[in-house]
């Protein structure tokens, strides 16, 4: 069985994972998040007595659900024997995550990280690199979390050092690698350093803590403190992470000459809308308005984001171009030259080929979706197709694809 056929499998495979087991986790991060912001002292006597340090009531499909937080463990009772742990949804997504980029962007190195007119080097290099930028973020990461964390004010210094640093690699990553695998790579190392949180703080912090009361001792506060930060930072980097992540089928986002800036701006903006929804669990239990000024300005970065990166109107020669009618020789010149490369009988790069009439029209729409409305292919623009070009093939498809002269 070909080769290329089976990996397309495993991406399909591994992607579908990745997908649900994200899902399970930012959904659990998110209801964490929230139920612990929204949590307010206990009113009733019978709570404060039992150690109940904040209650939650809600409703949810047809019955009415009573939370209780303990910040160690009830009084009235012993710890009990089974608890359940929230950590496989975080592993389990780095897993796949990790899976679906080796079997796609590693093995793939010399078409997908490589991208000879940002830097010229090897596959061998760009893989070191890449997987040089998942550990070195994470260090440095958690270097600034371990030495600037515990001072006064230290959740706002932590917050701006990430933030700058993130800008730092967002900006190397786009000297280095093509667009899309930049944004990508970018997208992967906060995913690294959001797994990495769970697997070295959050959970054999909480170890040692029941550990602790099972032997009948006071619990260092501190790993709550460690758990409750590093919690934190991962529910601002989801929005950042999710974004960078689905930018990869937009080339018109990655393409452009200061694409780095386009990342962070991106990501600026998922993190402040995700503030503005961390700020209404408070406020909501507090009694206060909601505060949407953040996903406000969120909104509007990525409205200004549009504005930027929004096409020029075309030329008069372009207008001239595009109400001329469009001959198959032109659309087959253009293909040949910057399609059949990896689109031709001995090379069928996904299952597609191009190298006759008949296959063209076969896959119109495809060249279409992928060459003029994403502005995916060719793969980093190796083939060095020109934006009239893409025009060109835009015109002929919505003029019914057709392959007579």
């Amino acid at each position: 069985m070909d080769i290329a056929y089976l990996f397309d499998w495993l991406n399909l495979l591994l992607r579908w994972a990745h997908v649900i087991t994200a899902v399970a986790w930012i959904g659990a991060s998110f209801y964490f998040v929230m139920l612990d912001n929204s949590l307010s002292p206990p009113t009733h006597d019978d709570l404060k007595k039992k150690g109940v340090d904040g209650e939650m009531w809600a409703v949810h499909g047809g019955g009415f659900y009573h939370s209780n937080k303990y910040m160690v463990a009830p009084r009235w009772l012993p710890l009990p024997d089974k608890l359940h742990w929230s950590y496989w949804e975080s592993y389990s997504t780095w897993l796949t995550g990790f899976g679906l980029f080796t079997t796609l962007y590693l093995y793939n190195a010399g078409t997908f990280l490589v991208d000879k007119t940002v830097f010229d080097w090897s596959p061998g290099a760009a893989i070191g690199a890449a997987l040089g930028f998942l550990a070195a973020f994470w260090l440095i990461y958690d270097g600034i979390c371990r030495t600037l964390g515990q001072r006064k004010n230290g959740d706002i210094v932590v917050g701006l050092c990430v933030f700058v640093f993130v800008v730092f690699a967002s900006w190397l990553a786009c000297q280095l690698f093509a667009g899309r695998a930049a944004f990508l790579l970018v997208g992967a190392m906060l995913a690294t350093a959001m797994s990495a949180n769970v697997f070295f703080w959050i959970i054999p912090g909480q170890r040692k803590v029941v550990a602790s009361l099972r032997a009948g001792q006071t619990p260092d506060p501190v790993h709550g403190k460690r758990g409750k930060q590093r919690s934190v930072h991962n529910t601002y980097f989801t929005l950042p992470v999710l974004i960078a992540m689905i930018s990869n089928h937009y080339g018109w986002l990655y393409q452009g000459p200061n694409n780095w800036l386009v990342l962070v701006l991106l990501m600026l903006a998922g993190a402040l809308i995700r503030h503005s929804f961390v700020a209404r669990h408070k406020a909501h239990v507090l009694g206060k308005r909601t505060p949407w000024e953040h996903a406000v300005a969120g909104t509007l970065v990525l409205l200004g984001l549009a504005i930027w990166l929004a096409p020029p109107p075309p030329s008069a020669a372009a207008q001239a171009a595009a109400a001329k009618p469009v001959t198959f020789a032109e659309v087959k010149a253009v293909i040949d030259q910057r399609c059949t490369m990896c689109h031709n009988a001995q090379v069928q790069s996904k299952n597609v080929a191009l190298h006759t009439p008949e296959l063209i029209q076969q896959h119109a729409q495809a060249v279409f979706q992928q060459a003029s409305v994403l502005k995916l292919m060719p793969m980093n623009n190796a083939t060095q197709i020109t934006e009239a070009e893409r025009a060109l093939l835009g015109r002929w498809f919505e003029a019914g694809a057709p392959t007579a002269p």
